[in-house]
């Protein structure tokens, strides 16, 4: 494939990088009698491994049929629950053999985030993985980490059930409210308002912990 510039030359498109690649080929399934299946398996990968998170494929959903919405979310947050406990499992018995190709090849998994997650479990484990579950922050970090420190299994799958199914079904809601046209609002302010959230919420469990 070639584009023309100006001057009437023409020059090899440039490719997209791998990440574009990646999320065209997400989006892609919606269009797919396999969508639903597939964000199932999108939210599992992506809880451990797999760089493009699920809500691009539960967006694209929600804007081919709203009526759906929760039902997409519902699968969304069983997928990525299930990823998490895989996640866990992999911190827990395989990390010694696994951990250099994490740092090398993970996006958000590195040895600066491994070992910031460590000190952080000390006080915080709920909010951790809470907070990894409801906003930007790669949860795949929390959930590989959880297992190699072992914090406490009920616990984790708890707090990542809460924070994951509270964030798909938010997506579900607004869009079930708002239709296709909140699409750009969650792919600009989402990030925001999940961090805002998740503030007051370690807030509370600050005030909680020093004032009671």
């Amino acid at each position: 494939m070639t584009t023309t510039t100006p001057t009437g030359q023409e020059t090899p498109a440039k490719r997209p990088g791998i990440f574009r690649r990646l999320y065209d080929w997400v989006v892609g399934w919606a269009e797919t009698p396999y969508a639903v299946p597939a964000l199932l398996v999108l939210a599992f990968a992506e809880s451990s491994f797999f760089p493009i998170p699920p809500d691009v494929l539960l967006i694209a959903l929600c804007i081919g049929d709203v009526r759906k919405s929760f039902r997409f979310a519902l699968w969304c947050s069983i997928g990525s629950l299930l990823g998490g406990i895989a996640g866990y499992g992999i911190g827990m018995f395989l990390w010694e053999h696994v951990q250099q190709f994490f740092f090398d090849y993970i996006p958000g998994v590195n040895a600066h985030s491994y070992e910031r997650v460590q000190h952080l479990y000390e006080d915080w484990d709920f909010a951790v993985v809470f907070a990894a579950g409801f906003t930007p922050i790669p949860y795949k970090v929390i959930t590989i980490t959880a297992g190699v420190f072992a914090i406490n299994f009920p616990m984790f799958v708890l707090a990542s059930a809460l924070s994951r199914s509270a964030r798909f079904f938010l997506v579900a809601w607004l869009f079930r409210h708002y239709g296709p046209s909140i699409k750009d609002f969650i792919e600009r302010r989402f990030a925001l308002v999940t961090i805002a959230g998740t503030a007051l919420l370690v807030g509370g469990f600050v005030a909680i912990k020093y004032l009671l």
